[in-house]
């Protein structure tokens, strides 16, 4: 099929890997082989702390606003780690004036559901309690397989949360929508890339369990006012817009962003127009809550 990509994306999307055709550990090494840490920044602490068993890692700006976000990161439940989103993490800090608080969750198939969610929500009560944080400026964050891992702690915590914050978020497992039946073939996710990271997420069961996939829940009270980022040619593109459909039908505030010519991970292609524009327009969104 041929997708109507941005043309400064177009170019580099054929650079860009399908990692989750091949095996667990084989696409773990990809994954890692493409992160790029940075160098120190000298406007942000980067600091290890752990939570129970869970490991977090703690931006703190120089001038610190009192407000956090706690990010669970991508990677289709199986791969990535806390070095992948550490430079975008310090760029958020430095940027908003917040605490970001980075969750390294355990992975899928060796940790399924709900271990990651478990973890997430560690993070979060972890920034609450030991933090220092105001608790009226928590944000919840989550990109991809975080965006699924996020929207289900908002769905059951009892915790303060401003905001869920969702980009290309991964929300259903029963790949029913428009976009996931025809996007076959998008540059880095395609449907059987989904299909294998919910397998290795839900693990050996007959049926998915309650607050998995978060657009599968009925019961939205408890979810803060939302934010969604979606991209064009992304698999995910409708279930996000569904859920965000969903969460105005039961009342909750929502903020609905679709960015054309997009595919799922091209905000990785930095310098493109469209990318700086969703990175800038993420800023401007935290700055406004934090």
């Amino acid at each position: 099929m041929i997708y109507r990509l941005d043309p400064e994306l177009r170019a580099a999307a054929a650079a860009l890997p399908q990692v989750y055709r091949t095996d667990v550990v084989a696409a773990r090494k990809v994954a890692a082989s493409r992160v790029v840490l940075g160098p120190a920044p000298e406007d942000v602490t980067v600091e290890k702390h752990v939570a129970g068993a869970v490991p977090l890692r703690v931006f703190r700006p120089n001038r610190w606003t009192g407000g956090a976000v706690v990010h669970a990161h991508g990677g289709g439940f199986i791969l990535s780690d806390l070095d992948a989103t550490h430079a975008r993490d310090v760029e958020i800090a430095r940027e908003t004036g917040a605490l970001v608080v980075s969750v390294g969750y355990r992975l899928a198939p060796e940790c399924p559901f709900p271990a990651p969610v478990e973890d997430v929500h560690t993070g979060l009560e972890w920034v609450h309690a030991q933090a220092g944080v105001d608790p009226a400026r928590v944000v919840l964050h989550g990109v991809s397989a975080g965006g699924a891992l996020a929207a289900s702690v908002a769905l059951s915590t009892t915790q303060p949360v401003r905001l869920l914050f969702l980009v290309s978020p991964v929300l259903d497992d029963r790949l029913e929508t428009a976009s996931s039946l025809r996007f076959t073939d998008t540059p880095v996710l395609t449907r059987r890339d989904l299909e294998i990271c919910w397998s290795a997420y839900l693990g050996d069961v007959d049926r998915t369990p309650e607050g998995a996939a978060p657009g599968r829940s009925r019961d939205l009270a408890r979810v803060p006012p939302t934010y969604v980022s979606v991209a064009e040619f992304d698999p995910l593109r409708d279930e996000a817009i569904d859920f965000a459909r969903s969460l105005l039908d039961a009342g909750i505030g929502v903020e609905l962003h679709l960015f054309p010519g997009t595919f799922h991970g091209s905000l990785a292609v930095r310098g493109a127009a469209v990318s700086e524009r969703q990175l800038s327009e993420e800023i401007a969104v935290l700055r406004s809550v934090l």
